[in-house]
């Protein structure tokens, strides 16, 4: 189990020693094969974590590898051609970074303490704020520091909130633990007073590493400026492990007898977050900026489905792998079209679908994946959420998600149709169009054909799997 964690490090400390530019992307995809290939051992032989232990391997974290194990992998691929054309930057922090994003990640996943999530969360944070600032503007300074000081503040909430946590547990009889198993197999004996403010501290810190509205305000920014494949990863990967530390501490709530109260904040949080995305993309014309609000309103699916519950939590955790892997399509897709044309707005960028013949409609399938269209994948997460809140008799948060829902379609489909359609600028006005490499176009392909599967078949043992994972929350098909 260890090995998962060191191999992307090791490969970092490689990376961070290599002196070679052209030869660093290596390490790269040295570490994704490797961290790909323990995780596939341990899926293999990995025994069901055991009482008192720090690390293990459970339904959830199974979910969370999976998808982002499949996504770094895309991504070191795709990094070996975009970081060959980007030979006047240094590229080893952000090799080397990447690589310990992955490994803070994994820790995330294998977690069974909520002292060591947090530790690995704020390592992540760490880890990627250099990232952001890899094309080294103004406007990448901004976004870089803006998602640390708003990061910082969030897991600075979060460790308040873990605190409260441990004092809920260290009354007389109490587990005296951050360890999840104790806290739940304890849960009637926990304060819930304490309870209750850990849960709504957690909430709001991890939700701010979510990009939960209105703690969202650094994804703009961070998205719109940093390399789309960095933005693949946050957006498909890291957000899924914020969202995974919401679930380890709601799992904990609802043991201690206060699920309804946390129930009633996740649908408040997560529609509220679909709602502003669907303000926000309407009109906009910064296409990775769309792609943002895009990633704020699939946290508040997450949420809704989460806080819903039954059949709605079992779409929530197959909505986490289906928007790991669609935004994986279209984050990388908008960088080859943000290459291509040396600018990421619709006044400047059209006819990418004859520019670049696989990424322009790569863009435009992975736009019409990513609002839930037949027959991809997220559709039927989708509607495994909104038929769990029409199931539970909550007609009006139901009738809410679809209202907003089509709102996000028109609006997102008004900019991704301009990007894609129409004649391109051409040399002559200026616009330094480049054709795309396989190594940059193939990794979005792969990913938008994982999505098109999922959708037209479910394997049963991955229908078990977010089966079992909602049933840790009371939940299930």
């Amino acid at each position: 189990m260890l090995f998962v964690i060191l191999a992307p490090l090791l490969c970092a400390a490689v990376a961070f020693g290599v002196p070679s530019n052209r030869r660093r992307p290596i390490a790269l995809l040295a570490g994704a094969l490797a961290h790909g290939g323990g995780v596939a051992a341990l899926l293999r032989s990995a025994a069901p974590p055991a009482r008192g232990d720090w690390l293990g391997l459970d339904a959830l974290s199974t979910l969370t590898l999976l998808t982002t194990t499949t996504l770094f992998l895309a991504a070191a691929v795709y990094a070996q051609g975009y970081l060959s054309r980007r030979s006047d930057r240094d590229n080893r922090v952000f090799v080397g970074g990447l690589l310990v994003l992955l490994g803070a990640m994994t820790v995330v996943a294998l977690s069974r303490h909520l002292g060591l999530t947090w530790v690995a969360m704020e390592a992540a944070t760490l880890a990627t704020a250099p990232l952001i600032y890899f094309n080294q503007n103004a406007r990448s300074l901004e976004a870089a520091w803006k998602y640390l000081l708003i990061g910082s503040l969030g897991i600075a909430l979060a460790l308040l909130g873990t605190f409260f946590l441990a004092l809920s547990g260290a009354a007389p009889g109490g587990p005296r633990s951050l360890l999840v198993d104790d806290l739940i197999a304890a849960g009637p004996s926990l304060s819930r007073p304490w309870v209750r403010a850990a849960f709504v501290f957690l909430l709001v810190g991890y939700g701010t590493k979510m990009g939960l509205a209105p703690l969202h305000s650094w994804k703009p920014d961070a998205y719109g400026e940093a390399p789309g494949l960095l933005g693949a990863l946050l957006a498909g990967g890291l957000t899924n492990f914020a969202f995974l530390a919401i679930v380890r501490v709601f799992q904990v709530t609802r043991a201690a007898g206060e699920d309804a109260f946390a129930r009633d904040a996740l649908v408040g949080l997560g529609l509220f977050s679909i709602a502003l995305a669907a303000v926000f993309v309407v009109g906009q014309k910064d296409f990775k900026r769309m792609l943002a609000y895009s990633s704020v309103e699939h946290m508040g699916i997450l949420a809704l489905g989460l806080g819903l519950g039954g059949v709605a939590a079992a779409g929530a955790f197959f909505h986490a792998m289906n928007n790991g892997l669609t935004k994986g399509v279209v984050f990388l897709s908008a960088g080859n079209i943000h290459r291509a044309f040396g600018s990421k707005t619709t006044d400047d960028v059209r006819g990418a679908a004859r520019v670049l013949p696989i990424s322009g409609p790569l863009f435009l399938a992975g736009f019409l994946a990513v609002t839930g269209s037949p027959p991809f994948a997220p559709f039927f997460s989708e509607f495994a959420i909104l038929n769990g809140a029409f199931g539970e008799g909550r007609f009006l948060v139901g009738a809410l998600l679809l209202a907003f829902l089509a709102v996000i379609f028109v609006g997102m489909g008004t900019t991704v149709l301009a990007v894609v359609q129409g004649d391109p600028p051409g040399n002559a006005a200026g616009v330094p169009l480049s054709r795309e490499n396989w190594l940059m176009a193939a990794p979005p392909l792969v990913l938008m054909v994982l999505v098109l599967l999922l959708g037209l078949f479910l394997p049963q043992r991955l229908r078990d799997l977010f089966g079992a994972a909602a049933g840790l929350v009371g939940g299930g098909w």
